[in-house]
């Protein structure tokens, strides 16, 4: 154990200063991956939120709530192409200006290490959820290339868990740069590997933030109908 060891803030690069006590001293060290300030700029989501995409309602207006759905929800569960393919979405954050940042560093600029700051809570989440099988959402070779790596393969490789790939992706324009009508309305852009098990299996995607839903309720679809017996999602933040 080293008691003077000085682990630096993944984010903000500060040194991180060790607790003192007995009980730091005595416990089990785990590596130390936020500065305080840092860990205190990520808001978990609490308190009531919608059944199927979490998200949170004490940031809306009652208008936009149906019981137990956000509008948004409600909408994709009254469409007869879309309702009941994604059984529900689970996410950790809100995405907020700080969460907008990092998120930035880590998937466009090439941070990979910062998937290690959300290990943790992702890990504890699927345990939670006992999934038969965890996917991540794929990118297409061009973006693959562009990036370097997938994001939500590298969360899922940094929390220790063992994924598999039965979607590959079509290559089409940047989601980030399509309107949110556009996002919803997408022709399918996903594709199953026939040569992967999905038939009767409980399968969780994951993904990073769960903007209008479309992304995963596009994977959901195509893996419902390859046999899947229900799909939820992970995703950061909401």
């Amino acid at each position: 154990m080293n008691l003077f060891s000085q682990a630096q803030c993944l984010i903000c690069h500060e040194i991180i200063q060790p607790k003192i006590g007995w009980k730091a001293i005595f416990s089990e060290e785990k590596g130390m991956n936020l500065c305080p300030t840092c860990e205190g700029k990520f808001h978990l989501i609490k308190g009531e939120q919608c059944r199927v995409c979490s998200r949170p309602f004490q940031f809306l207006d009652e208008k936009f709530r149906h019981g137990e759905l956000c509008h948004d929800c409600k909408r994709w569960e009254e469409d007869e192409d879309w309702k009941g393919y994604l059984d529900s979405n689970h996410s950790i954050y809100l995405y907020n200006d700080f969460f907008k940042e990092v998120m930035a560093t880590f998937k466009y600029r090439g941070d990979y290490i910062l998937a290690i700051i959300f290990a943790e809570k992702i890990k504890d989440l699927i345990s939670q959820l006992q999934p038969d099988l965890l996917v991540p959402i794929p990118l297409s070779s061009e973006r693959l290339y562009e990036r370097g790596f997938n994001q939500a393969e590298a969360l899922l490789n940094e929390s220790g868990l063992t994924h598999t790939m039965p979607l590959t992706r079509i290559h089409s324009e940047k989601q980030s740069k399509k309107s949110r009508l556009e996002r919803i309305h997408i022709p399918q852009v996903f594709e199953v590997d026939g040569q992967t098990e999905v038939i009767g299996k409980r399968i969780l995607l994951i993904d990073d933030i769960y903007t209008t839903g479309s992304t995963l309720r596009h994977a959901a679809k195509l893996l419902k109908k390859s046999g899947a017996k229900g799909i939820q999602s992970l995703t950061l933040a909401r």
